[in-house]
Order: structure tokens, then sequence, then C-alpha cells
């Protein structure tokens, strides 16, 4: 035999490659798993783990900086208006300069912002790097989803966004953690701060990490966001309504878990890591077994669970008087990603392939602009009482879980 046909392990190097080569042929095989998208999730992944450090954080930080209820209220009520103005350009963006070039800038923009923050010596100054920070987490966002329409046939998208997700909530439920032990050991500002600084190390190696994405761009003729809007199916308009009302309960008490868990409960920094490590690592014990009964069986059942998880949170967050009761809270917390793959996997089915990028940033338009005063009606409902912005969150939630039902058809969501 020619030892040409048989790598001999005095070769160096043939040993490894060929280990490296038989991983990445086993992992391709399976659903959901292409090279587009493990770099996309890599490179959320990598920066997740630098923002979670200190993003739940943040409205202690600003409260250190000199913020009141109502101005930490104002800020969650600009970063939802900021998220919902960054999605249509971000998908425009995605589908006219491809997905690589788009995440390269959106990269560039946050690594800005976080700047900003690192160097901001009061609060407002918080806002201005916020508008930066927030070209990645939105304008990112059609691009993402749009890969994994791009790579992936109907029935194993909600792997894909399984896969996703997954990755995405690793960092999720171990930065908080530490991040709470920077706090404890130096300080709220000091603490983020150094957060910070991680984070904007991670962002220059997530540059490598994004090269690797190749997607050809599809060219279409020009349309505007009117005919994008005239694109969307009556499923996909049912699914926004419903959804819409699901993020205004979110809206409302999302900003206060921390102050209420910490000023009111009385927990330090580093036991509202933990709970938030909880929420994340039960997110991902039920996101694989969820993504592939969801490819089976249909996807209303797990969205439904989702949004009913949803309302049921600042209930949970308001009903509980200690440690015990806060974990419980906290798992529910965690049980409202069940569904997510799903409906994600719902937007892009309904999107044509050339739109993709663009309707899913125009959902997410006008879901996120929709609900932009959520919070800081939140902020005026904590003035009154603390727990009325959990109460109100509840009963809202309750009414988008009854609304998803009755109007989108099961046929639609399979």
């Amino acid at each position: 035999m020619k030892s040409s046909e048989y790598p001999q392990s005095n070769q160096p190097g043939n040993t490894s490659e060929i280990v490296v080569r038989v991983f990445r042929q086993r992992l391709t095989r399976l659903p959901g798993v292409e090279r587009n998208i493990l770099a996309a999730s890599a490179a959320v992944f990598l920066l997740f783990l630098g923002e979670e450090l200190w993003k739940k954080f943040l409205p202690r930080y600003l409260e250190a900086l000199g913020a009141g209820a109502v101005t930490i209220g104002l800020f969650g009520t600009a970063k939802d208006f900021l998220d919902a103005i960054y999605q249509y350009p971000g998908g425009w963006l995605a589908d006219h300069l491809g997905r690589r070039r788009a995440f390269f800038l959106f990269l560039a923009l946050a690594s800005v912002g976080y700047l900003i923050y690192l160097f901001s010596p009061s609060w407002p100054l918080v806002f201005v790097g916020l508008a930066f920070v927030m070209a990645w987490s939105s304008m990112a966002s059609p691009a993402i989803f749009a890969i994994v329409g791009d790579a992936l046939p109907k029935e194993q998208r909600a792997m894909g966004f399984t896969i996703q997700s997954f990755l995405k909530r690793i960092p999720m439920a171990v930065a908080p953690i530490i991040g709470g032990l920077l706090i404890a050991r130096m300080g709220v500002v000091s603490g983020v701060k150094m957060g910070l600084v991680i984070t904007l190390a991670l962002a220059a190696l997530t540059v490598f990490i994004v090269r690797i994405i190749n997607v050809p761009i599809v060219v279409s003729a020009p349309v505007n966001i009117a005919g994008v809007w005239r694109s969307f199916h009556r499923a996909l308009k049912h699914l926004l309504i419903s959804d819409i009302i699901i993020r205004t309960c979110e809206g409302l008490a999302d900003v206060f878990v921390i102050l209420y868990v910490t000023n009111v409960l009385h927990l330090s920094a580093a036991q509202y890591g933990v709970l938030v490590a909880v929420q994340m690592t039960t997110s991902m014990l039920v996101y694989l077994p969820a993504g592939k009964l969801a490819d089976r069986i249909g996807r209303k059942p797990f969205v439904i669970a989702t949004f009913l998880c949803f309302a049921l949170f600042p209930l949970s967050i308001m009903w509980a008087s200690g440690v015990t009761s806060l974990v419980v809270a906290f798992v529910i917390g965690g049980l409202r990603e069940i569904g997510e793959p799903s409906r994600k996997a719902m937007i892009v089915d309904f999107a044509e392939p050339q739109l993709r990028a663009r309707t899913v940033g125009l959902y997410y338009l006008m879901r996120s602009l929709t609900i932009t005063p959520a919070a800081a009606m939140g902020g005026m409902l904590w003035q009154l009482t603390p727990e009325l912005p959990f109460m109100t969150a509840g009963v809202i939630g309750l009414i988008g879980v009854i609304i998803f039902s009755i109007t989108v058809e099961e046929r639609y969501a399979s």
C-alpha cells in the first residue's frame, strides 16, 4: 500500500487534521448545524459573554451614577425605542451589503458604545453609549435570522434557532455570576467598567469569527418598506400582535427585576447573578428537546407555553418572599424560552427569501416601537408601589396568551 493512502503517525499534523476533519463532518450532519450558522452563533456567543458581565447590572450602574427610578425606566424605554428603529435598517444593510460586511459594521458601532459606557462620568452619557451599543444587539438580529433561513430548509429551522439560542444562553448563564462577583469585589462602577474592558477584548476576537461567514447576496428588485409589509402573511401579522402584547408585559417589569430583588427583597448582586444563571440554565435544558419536537409536531404549543411563562414570570417575582421562591420564579423565567426557536422559525418561514432580513427587521421594528413606552410606564407604576408593574405585566401577558391561541391557526404554525 502507498503511504499516501493511509496517513502514518510519524507524519506531523496528519492525526490532528484527520480528527478535526471528522469532527467537522459529523457536526455538520446534525440537524440545524451549518458553517454559517456556527460562525454567526459563535460571534453571538463571544459578544454575549462580554455583555452579560454587566448588562443585567446596568440599572444599578445608572443608580450609582445618580439616576433615579424614572430615569432608569426611561433608559429601558430608550433601549426599546432604539431596538425598534434599528431593526429595519439592520435588515436592509444585511440584504444589501451581505451578512458578513453588515456584521463588521455592527461590531464597530457597538465597540464605540462600549467605550462610551466605560468612560462615562455620569448617567446622561450612558444614554449616548446605548445608541451605539444597540447596533449589535438590534441591527445584527435580522442578519442572524436570515442566515438560519438561508442555510436550512423549513423542517430544520426551529432546530437551527435552538442551536443558536443555546450557544447564546451559555454566557448568559455564566457571565452574570462573574459580573456579580466583580461588583461584590470592586463595587458597582468599577465592576461594570472591568466587564466593559473584557467585552472590548472579546469584540476584537469576534472580528475573526465573522470572517468565516459567506452567504451569497440574493439580488431582487427594489422593494420599499410598504412592499415588505404587504409581503407579510396573515398569520405572521397575528403573531406580531400577540408578540407585541407579550413584550409589553416584559417591558413593564423586566428592567426593575434587579431592583426588586436587591432593594425590596435585599439579596446581594452576587446572589442575583446566581438567579440569572438558574434562569439561563433552565433555558438551555429545554432548548434541544423543544427544538426537535417543534420541527416534528408543530410550533404553536411551544409558543403558547413561552407566552404563558412571560405572563407568569413577573407575577412569580411579585409573590416571592425569599431565595427559594425566587429560584422558582427564575426557573419560570427560563421557561420563557421554550418556544422562542419556534416563534423565530415561524417568522423566517413566512418571509420571502429575497426579503428575509428586511421582513425580520420590519417585524421587530413594529414590535419594539409599539412597546417602547412600557418601561417608562413601569417606572411610574414603581413609584406608586414596587409590586404594581409586576402585577400589571402579568395581567397583560395573560391577555396576549389568549389572543395568540385564538388567532394563529395550527396549520400556519407547523
